[in-house]
């Protein structure tokens, strides 16, 4: 008898916006989760990796099932046709927050995060600026009026984290939820 088993698929862009270790926790996560990664990093990830963690972005993309260059707009994710669940873009620069926006599909995480919207998928946004101007958040607007979850990276304090690694594990716990993952990889409200 054939059985098969099914496995979410999830796009997730790392871009060059502060904070990239969100987008590390997330993919660590999604990993745990037994979730399929499609990643990929901008140029300016890598560099932001290098300058606010220890980490190296092999290190990093070594997680995923399938890394993609963000270059290529020939990749499989680019494509409405090709069966992603969902898509994250963590941290999500307010360059490529304003390119979704406006449709300019200008990368693969741009591109990836456009045909998410326009297949009616799951689009989470993990937007990392303050103060927000008109402009950003005009654009928060139109991608959210597009059906995309908009999450500044505001992280709880609920749980009185002792660590910054497990105030960014919450954040990235509540990207998981966004994306519609069942998890317990964080802990959960309680009176």
């Amino acid at each position: 008898m054939f059985t098969y088993t099914y496995r979410m698929r999830v796009f997730l862009g790392i871009t060059g916006a502060s904070g990239v270790i969100y987008g590390v926790k997330v993919l660590e996560l999604l990993k745990k989760s037994g979730v399929e990664v499609h990643l990929s990093m901008s140029k300016t990830a890598e560099r932001v990796l290098k300058l606010e963690t220890d980490l190296d972005a092999e290190y990093v993309k070594s997680m995923a099932d399938h890394v993609w260059d963000e270059a290529d707009l020939s990749a499989p994710p680019a494509s409405g046709s090709y069966p992603i669940d969902a898509v994250a873009v963590v941290p999500c620069s307010t360059k490529t927050l304003a390119a979704i926006a406006n449709g300019l599909s200008l990368n693969l995480i741009i591109r990836a995060a456009e045909v998410g919207l326009k297949e009616r998928r799951r689009v989470v946004l993990v937007i990392r600026e303050s103060p927000l101007s008109l402009v950003h958040i005009r654009n928060m607007e139109l991608v959210t009026m597009a059906g995309a979850v908009v999450m500044p990276a505001a992280p709880g304090f609920y749980t009185r984290p002792k660590t910054i690694d497990e105030l960014v594990t919450t954040f990235a716990g509540r990207v998981l939820d966004q994306l519609g993952i069942r998890h317990s990889h964080t802990p959960r409200w309680r009176v």
